[in-house]
């Protein structure tokens, strides 16, 4: 094998296309795109913010949402990622995003995205946003079986190499069950 080395970068696959919900001091929804976040726990998430309105927000509000971005939204969850709402203060009007109020934290469930995990501000320090997860939804639609199916989902991953998004590929495996093969 003949390796390329690339330096210190944050490549690492499969990155989540997060979209991060919050409400400002006026009640307006506001959205923003991050690659960098992972669960951390059974109930926790952390992901990694500079300062935006977004951490205003949570600051304020206390809470959050985080969807899976998808295919079927890339040009809009692009969008939040671009634009910044200290300059755009409507952008998530302006890219085409319904909020329905979560009824378990002070955060805004976005209408166009079938699954969110549903939040609350453990801490915010150094960049780092720790949250608990208090609730996941999805709409129906991207249900099979009683559960979240990644096929009707569609989320899409960031490739930090190419700076692209990517869809997720067909189901290679079970976990928990074929490694028990080498045993």
């Amino acid at each position: 094998m003949s390796r390329v080395n690339f330096g210190a970068k944050p490549i690492m696959f499969p990155q989540p296309v997060l979209i991060i919900a919050t409400y400002d001091e006026k009640g307006v929804p506001n959205a923003m795109n991050a690659a960098w976040g992972i669960t951390t726990d059974y109930k926790e998430i952390t992901i990694s913010l500079s300062h935006h309105k977004t951490t205003e927000n949570l600051e304020l509000r206390k809470a959050f949402t985080v969807s899976m971005a998808t295919e079927d939204q890339m040009v809009s969850c692009d969008y939040v990622g671009i634009e910044s709402a200290l300059d755009v203060p409507n952008k998530f009007e302006k890219a085409g995003f319904h909020a329905t109020k979560s009824e378990y934290v002070d955060a805004p469930l976005i209408d166009e995205l079938p699954m969110a995990l549903e939040c609350r501000v453990k801490s915010y320090e150094d960049d780092i946003l720790i949250g608990e997860i208090v609730n996941v939804s999805a709409d129906e639609s991207v249900i099979t079986d009683g559960k979240i199916d990644p096929k009707k989902l569609k989320p899409i991953t960031f490739d930090p190499a190419n700076n692209a998004y990517i869809g997720l590929g067909e189901k290679v495996g079970d976990a928990f069950k074929d490694g028990a093969k080498l045993k």
